[in-house]
């Protein structure tokens, strides 16, 4: 399935029915009062958070969605019936703007959270509600509202617990199938990993977190470069990030410093983050390699997910991060 992570759609409301000029026509009553109904109200537009979508996918074969009109009014004081609503499943992560203004409209985490986006036009009301006494026989009835349209802009931000950050090749699609039952391409050459993946970690006593493993960052990513910054905001709900730099790397610590500058261009709340960096492909160095010691006192696990070295112990470090720090994020 392709990942689409943005969309622009159209929405519009119902237009609301006319409300019905009419007048009571009855045997023996040769002077019958109005009687025209409402029209009805125009059909809403719903956006609904959907824990079965993953991708704004749908959004890109399809623009525009309009609600039902409302009916007319009749005679008799028939009210026109309302318009049917629509409800448009969104995925879990969906933020919700005005395209033309840019201004937030709504943030749809949860799962069943519903936003109201385009109101329906309201019904017409019949001649009857112009009746007064010097005007018993009013032949005005008013028409329908318009519905409100508007174009919005979706994006798509996951939502998981901890997110893994690193070069390409730094290991991190291996590090998410070792640990989950997520199954990333991965290959010998950069950027195996060209959208993003979710994996569901099982901790002890069946407890659980989710684990994001995006594309490789390179430098320059928060100015655009490579993929990074299309899927680093896929790292801005997570609560813990993990940090993975390979022990391959000719200057760990000029790698671990370059991550947390193009993080620091994108959005420096990044850096308050609770973070923990990962030295990987530890089943591959020699036997004399020594692990630098850094300076923000970030705490650094040597990791293997080929032979498992490490993993347990990054799981429990992960689960004590998120057990301190989860309601702050």
């Amino acid at each position: 399935m392709k990942f689409v992570d943005s969309a622009k759609i159209n929405v519009k409301g119902g237009n609301g029915g006319n409300g019905c000029m009419s007048f009571r026509r009855e045997k023996y009553v040769p002077k019958g009062g109005p009687d025209g109904g409402d029209g009805g109200r125009g059909g809403h537009v719903y956006l609904k958070a959907d824990s079965q979508m993953a991708t704004l996918l749908d959004f890109r074969y399809r623009k525009h969605y309009e609600a039902g009109r409302g009916a007319h009014g009749q005679g008799s004081k028939k009210n026109g019936k309302m318009g049917n609503d629509i409800v448009i499943p969104v995925p879990c992560g969906t933020v919700v703007r005005n395209a033309g203004s840019g201004k937030l409209i709504a943030d749809l985490i949860q799962n069943g959270e519903e936003l109201l986006v385009a109101e329906g036009g309201r019904g017409g009301k019949g001649n009857p509600h112009f009746a007064s006494a010097t005007r018993q026989t009013p032949r005005y009835a008013e028409p329908g509202g318009k519905g409100e349209r508007l174009e919005i802009e979706l994006e798509l931000k996951l939502i998981a617990d901890v997110g893994l950050v690193g070069f390409p090749n730094a290991g991190k699609s291996t590090l998410i199938s070792s640990m989950s039952a997520a199954r990333p391409k991965i290959a010998d050459y950069p950027f195996t990993t060209l959208v993003p993946n979710l994996g569901i970690v099982q901790y002890r006593d069946y407890n659980s977190f989710v684990m994001a493993d995006i594309p490789g960052i390179i430098e320059g990513a928060a100015e655009g470069r490579g993929l990074g910054l299309q899927f680093l905001k896929h790292i801005e709900r997570t609560k813990v990030l993990a940090v993975l730099v390979s022990a391959e790397s000719e200057d760990i610590a000029a790698e671990y410093a370059m991550l947390l500058k193009e993080m620091e261009k994108f959005d420096p709340e990044m850096l308050r983050k609770p973070r923990v960096l990962l030295v990987t492909k530890m089943d591959i160095v020699p036997e004399e390699f020594k692990c630098p010691v850094f300076e923000d006192g970030v705490q650094v696990l040597q990791v293997s997910s080929i032979t498992g070295q490490g993993l347990e112990e990054l799981k429990d470090e992960l689960w004590k991060k998120l057990q301190k720090h989860g309601n702050e994020a």
